[in-house]
Order: C-alpha cells, then structure tokens, then sequence
C-alpha cells in the first residue's frame, strides 16, 4: 500500500495554534496559518472580539480577518478562566498575541512563563515596534504609515496619504505568519520553539527600502509618487474616449515597438531617438499628450481589448465592490463564499496562493462568540457540569445556537 499523500490544501493540518487577537494584524497572521490547514482557536473576552462591532472603515475587520477559525469566549481576569488559556496553550504549537506591550505580562501571559509550561511553543507578537527606542510606543497601521515614509511617498508634496488600505497591519501579519513557519521548520517535531517579533514599523520601512535604495544609489531623495520621475515614458492612467479610465504601461524597448506598430506611430517606430527607455522618459512631455490623444479614440472596453492583443500591461481602475464580480477570481476560487455570524453570506478574498493548482478554501465561517467553546473544554477535559458551572458565573460564553453551514472542505 503507498504512502498516503498530504492534503495540499492543508498543507498546516495538525499545528495547534492559540490566538489572542484583535484588530487586523494579529488576526491576519492567524487566518494565514488557518487557511493553510492549522487548526486555529481564537481566544476572545467574554463580551466578544470589539472587532465584531465596528463601522466605518473597520465594518470588514472580522469578516475578513477570522474565517476558518474556532471561537472560544473567556474571562482572562479571572483565575479559572485565565487557567482553562493555559491549558490549551500547553499543547499549542503556535501562541499569536498583538497587544499592546506588557498588557499580557500581568495575566501571566508573557513569552517567559509559557516557555516554562511548554517548551517548543513558538510565540508570536505582533507590535508596533521590534526591540529599540520605540518598542513601548502605541503604534497603529496609520502611525506607522506616517513615520515610516510610505504616507509622505503616497501623497502630493505637503499633503502624507496613508495607502488605501491596511496594508501595513496586513503585510505585518504576513510577516508574522512568514516567522512562524520558519520557527516551525527551525523547530522540527521535538525542539524547543522560540518568540516570534514582527512589527508595524519596520514592515513599513521594509516597504520603502526601495526608495531608501533609490536615495542610497543617485545621491538624490524620492519624491512623492504623484510627483516622481517615472522610470518609464508611457507608464500612465490615460482617459479614454467614453469618459472611463486605463492604467497603461510600456515597460521594455521591445514593447514600445509593439506599441508604436499597433497605433500606428510609425515615426515614432523610426527615430533612433526613442529607441532606448532612457531617451523616451527624457521625452515624456512630449511622449504623453500625444498617446492621451490617441487613446482618447477608443473606449475603455475598445482600447483594454488592443492592449490585450498586443500584450503590454494595462488596467481598468477598479473599486473594491466591482471585484466581486471579476471574471478571473471568479474562474479560480479568488473569492470564498461564507456566513457571517448575523447571518449575512458574503464572498471575500481567498489566500493569494495556489499549491500544485488548488487554492486554499474555506472550512469554517467566520465564528460566533464563544461559537466553539463547550466543545474546546470538553476536548481539555472539562465535564458538561463543569462547564454549565462556569457558563452560569459569567466565566466563559458558550454559543449554542445553530451552527451555519461550514464550507465543504
């Protein structure tokens, strides 16, 4: 009989990890681990996850952030609540943590005292700052934005833009998850584990390397994006001629040929003059009203077809709400369709990765409060009595309601 083979869609399948997190980061790096098969139990107070109620920009923090996850509901204050996390963390491979330096110390927490009840725990925090001057500042994802140069890149001269979205609490957590795995590897089946540090700042100036590089290279500062010298002369949002826009690029010397063939530029297509992209971006000003009248002679739907064609890279300039209905993510299992907790089904973006072909997909829906609680402490040991007892002092929550349908897996 042959060796079974691993189920490439749960590549994780086995590693126990314990999450106490909130917000974006921590729950990032944690839906990483679980969408790759870990199996992932976030711990959350009593009164639930604060992510679960915000507005505004924050109303897509949970449902996006926490599928694939167990819930279990306790009372951390408490000395039978903050025991029963202890117990579930002395066989966790993975602890993830993103609170606010030493708020987890006081409960008994921190990397120290979990170490002693579990050597190959590998502990992962997700701060604002690593190890240095900084490490006990409050930090968020726009904090670290403003100071770590990518919000002054991002906006006009005068006018810092944080990017359009939580991109360095998303990418901190990537590199959080990014840790853990090589603590894993590092760790093999019967090592001791380690701490884990990624952090906010140092994600975003991580980011920005490149225009510190720029700096480093030609003596001269990076400016602002809406103010910077492309690198390339056609490398653009043009209007076209329906009143819609195209991102358009031309990127190599071997495209610009194309280019000029495919719309008919042929005295462009001749000069040695603009043979070379370095000559070209020399000429953009002269380059670019002249390309903008050209596209102004097609729509959007006209001219993305020709680029198509020729092959040079373009975009439409899409919103978030037109991608659910996106051709290609549709046709590759890009989106996940789930259940919220108030019952509301939505689809949202799978892992961005495929492993031999298959993606990562969904299943659980992102859970309820305390949706997976009895469950848990049954598994620890706890009798249904026990449990019932600590449900009736206000302890742990558990939801007992109807389970929504779970994603075939």
């Amino acid at each position: 009989m042959g060796a079974c083979m691993p189920d490439v869609r749960k590549p994780l399948a086995g590693v126990k990890v314990v999450e106490f997190t909130h917000m974006v980061m921590g729950p990032a790096a944690g839906l990483i681990l679980a969408d790759l098969g870990a199996d992932v139990i976030k711990v959350e107070p009593v009164s639930g996850d604060k992510t679960r109620t915000l507005r505004g920009s924050g109303a897509g923090y949970f449902a996006m952030y926490n599928r694939n996850k167990k819930s279990i509901a306790l009372d951390l204050k408490s000395e039978q609540g903050a025991e029963i996390a202890k117990r579930l963390i002395d066989d966790a491979d993975v602890f993830i943590e993103n609170f606010r330096p030493g708020a987890l110390d006081k409960l008994g927490f921190d990397y120290a005292a979990l170490k002693a009840r579990n050597p190959k725990l590998i502990y992962c925090s997700e701060k604002g700052f690593l190890d240095g001057p900084y490490s006990n500042r409050t930090a968020l994802d726009e904090v670290a934005q403003m100071m770590g140069g990518l919000a002054y890149m991002t906006g006009p001269p005068g006018r810092p833009l944080r990017a359009g979205a939580s991109v360095i609490d998303v990418t901190g957590g990537m590199f959080g998850a990014i840790g853990v795995l090589a603590a894993l590897q590092a760790r093999g089946p019967d090592g001791e584990g380690s701490h884990v540090n990624a952090a906010l700042f140092e994600t975003t100036v991580f980011l920005v390397g490149q225009h510190m590089a720029q700096y480093a290279v030609t003596g001269t500062p990076a400016p602002p994006m809406p103010t910077r010298i492309s690198a390339w002369a056609v490398y653009d949002v043009f209007d076209t001629g329906d009143g819609e826009k195209v991102f358009v690029g031309v990127v190599s010397d071997g495209q610009w040929a194309s280019f000029c063939k495919a719309f008919a530029l042929e005295d462009w297509a001749k000069d040695p003059a603009l043979a070379a992209n370095n000559d070209r971006v020399a000429r953009r000003d002269e380059i670019i009203p002249r390309v903008q009248g050209v596209f102004n002679e097609y729509s959007k739907d006209g001219l993305m077809k020709k680029l198509d064609e020729i092959g040079l890279p373009y975009a439409p300039i899409s919103k978030p709400e037109d991608l659910f209905t996106d051709p290609h993510l549709a046709a590759s299992d890009g989106l996940l369709e789930m259940s919220l907790p108030e019952g509301t089904d939505v689809a949202l973006p799978s892992l961005p990765l495929s492993m031999n072909g298959e993606r990562f997909g969904l299943s659980m829906n992102p859970p309820r409060i305390g949706e997976h609680t009895a469950n848990v402490l049954s598994d620890l040991g706890l009798s249904d009595a026990e449990i019932s007892r600590l449900k009736d002092e206000g302890l742990v929550v558990c939801d007992e309601g109807k389970t929504p349908a779970h994603a075939a897996e």
